[in-house]
C-alpha cells in the first residue's frame, strides 16, 4: 500500500502559501507508517512548532492499472474518503529554501489521516464534491471538487504514468485553502457532502 499525494491542486491554496502555480501535478509520496492509527489521537511531534492540518479527498483505488486513460480512470476507484495530510510547516520551509525533499515535513508517523470511505455513488458529482474541515466546531477549510486544478480521473491518469496504481492505493488529492495550526486539544472533524469521514483529538 502506498500514499500518493498531490500537491499544489488548488489555486487558492497556491497563493495563501506564496508558491508558483505548476505547469503538471505536483507529487510526493508518504510511507504507510505515516498512517494515524483509527481511534487515536495525533500527537505533535517534537521537532516542530507549527504543524497545519490540510483538508483532502482520497481515492482508494481498486485494481492494479499503469497508464490508465482519463476516460477510463472511473473503473479504477469506488470509493471516497476524506482526511488530514498532516504538515510540520516550518520544517518544509526550511526544506524548501534549501531546495532538499519534503519528506521529513510531510511523512513522519501520524501524519496522514484516513478517514472513513464511502462508496462513490453516494454522491450526485464527484466533480462537484463539496468538503469540509471544522476544528473546534468552527469551518476552518471548506471546498468543492470543482476547484481543483486536475480532477480525480485526471490525477489517476497521471500519476499510473509514473506509478503502478495497486489495490488499496489511496490518493490525496490536495488541500484548499484555510490551512492552519493545530494545538493540544483541538478537535478536528472531516465531512464529506453532510457525511462525517473523522474526528480527531490533537495531543
Amino acid at each position: 500500500m502506498k500514499l500518493i499525494c498531490i500537491g499544489r491542486n488548488y489555486t487558492d491554496h497556491i497563493k495563501e502559501l506564496a508558491n508558483d502555480r505548476p505547469s503538471d501535478p505536483v507529487i510526493f509520496m508518504k510511507p504507510d507508517t505515516s498512517i494515524l492509527l483509527k481511534k487515536q489521537p495525533f500527537f505533535i511531534p517534537d521537532f516542530s512548532s507549527e504543524i497545519h492540518h490540510e483538508v483532502e479527498v482520497l481515492v482508494k483505488i481498486n485494481k492494479i492499472g499503469k497508464h490508465i486513460q482519463e476516460k477510463f480512470a472511473h473503473k479504477y476507484y469506488d470509493e471516497i474518503g476524506l482526511g488530514i495530510d498532516f504538515t510540520a510547516r516550518d520544517l518544509q520551509q526550511q526544506l524548501k529554501e534549501k531546495g532538499l525533499p519534503w519528506e521529513k515535513a510531510k511523512s513522519f508517523d501520524g501524519a496522514a489521516v484516513i478517514g472513513n470511505f464511502f462508496k462513490k455513488n453516494t454522491f450526485t458529482n464527484l466533480k462537484d464534491l463539496t468538503f469540509r474541515l471544522e476544528k473546534n466546531g468552527e469551518i476552518v477549510q471548506q471546498a468543492s471538487t470543482a476547484l481543483m486544478l486536475w480532477k480525480i480521473d485526471a490525477l489517476i491518469e497521471y500519476v499510473s504514468k509514473y506509478f503502478t496504481l495497486k489495490i488499496g492505493d489511496v490518493i490525496f488529492t490536495g488541500t484548499p485553502a484555510g490551512v492552519g495550526k493545530v494545538s493540544p486539544n483541538d478537535i478536528l472533524k472531516g465531512f464529506l457532502e453532510e457525511e462525517q469521514a473523522f474526528s480527531i483529538k490533537v495531543k
